[in-house]
């Protein structure tokens, strides 16, 4: 079995799979699936700093998270009806004073507007909440132990509430068709329906076993900390997630690469949470993830491969 860089994500009823040269979205409407690809290198392929190891990390989570919310805004507007009549005069307004450069902006914006509030619930809130511990023990281990399960315990609630949407559940049903294409390509296996069917949904590299793995890597560097004032276990916090998000880049690229038993365990947990992140494809599912790989592939010039 070879394995491969590829990788993507689910979006509004469709699939965006990336290459080392190009992004495809694949998404169905109706008894159609329209296909957009664009030539797009990821930020670690552009520069040899940014590709360095425990560096590369940070610039492949936030290159991810553009690339991830452009795909899913493009599958979202391919629904929406286009009325200029109730285009709001502010949203006129900035498209006379940016132009072409809106969606640009308005994209970038997002992702900072999505890393801020992840800060403030995954990392201030847990903190805040952990200092009152201090009112039953001094032992500063202990105390960022119990941040660091608070975290993870608000990742899963978090996890367990938006998988009961139905909206959300049939975008796990697409990630789970994602990576039964991505189990056919590393198989070696023709990409068709009836060969990509038979695999798991679960898979060693998807984006929920890279947040748990911070979890549980922010566990372990945290420990190390003291426990000084609040403001300060916060910008400690915050310097300190390029530290936690590259470690658990790497974690997560060997466990994609090799079958190490002690990577296997390490990675076993965020397997576990993928049961709530993907659910069964039907056909016309896989048939998109199939359409949307094959349309990366194209321009892998049998680059997609890595030897374990």
């Amino acid at each position: 079995m070879k394995k491969t860089d590829i990788g993507g994500q689910a979006v509004i009823e469709g699939v965006m799979m990336r290459g080392h040269n190009s992004v495809a979205t694949a998404v169905r409407k109706g008894d159609e699936i329209i296909i957009k690809k664009e030539y797009v290198k990821p930020l670690t392929k552009r520069n040899k700093f940014f590709s360095l190891p425990f560096i590369r990390g940070t610039f492949a989570l936030f290159d991810s998270l553009i690339v991830g919310i452009k795909s899913l805004t493009y599958s979202a507007e391919l629904f929406e009806e286009k009325d200029k009549e109730n285009i709001s005069k502010f949203y006129l307004f900035l498209q006379k004073v940016f132009g072409d450069k809106l969606e640009d902006i308005l994209m970038y914006f997002s992702v900072v507007i999505s890393l801020i509030l992840s800060i403030i619930i995954f990392f201030i809130g847990p903190t805040y909440v952990a200092d009152y511990i201090k009112l039953f023990t001094k032992n500063t281990v202990v105390i960022n132990f119990v941040e660091g399960l608070l975290r993870v315990a608000i990742f899963i609630l978090y996890l367990v509430l938006i998988s009961q949407m139905k909206d959300i559940k049939r975008i796990f049903e697409y990630h789970g068709a994602e990576h039964k294409a991505i189990h056919c390509l590393e198989h070696e296996e023709e990409l068709t329906v009836e060969n990509a069917r038979k695999y798991t949904t679960l898979h060693p590299r998807c984006g929920t076993n890279f947040l748990f793995i911070v979890m549980i890597v922010s566990i372990i560097i945290f420990s190390f900390l003291k426990w000084p004032t609040f403001y300060i276990r916060i910008l400690s916090r915050i310097f300190l997630l390029p530290v936690v998000a590259g470690i658990s880049y790497e974690i997560i690229k060997l466990a994609g690469r090799s079958n190490n038993k002690i990577i296997r365990v390490f990675v076993y947990p965020g397997l576990l949470l993928q049961k709530l992140t993907t659910r069964e494809p039907d056909d016309s599912q896989l048939e998109v993830a199939i359409a949307s790989l094959k349309s990366v592939l194209e321009d892998e010039g049998g680059q997609e491969f890595e030897s374990i």
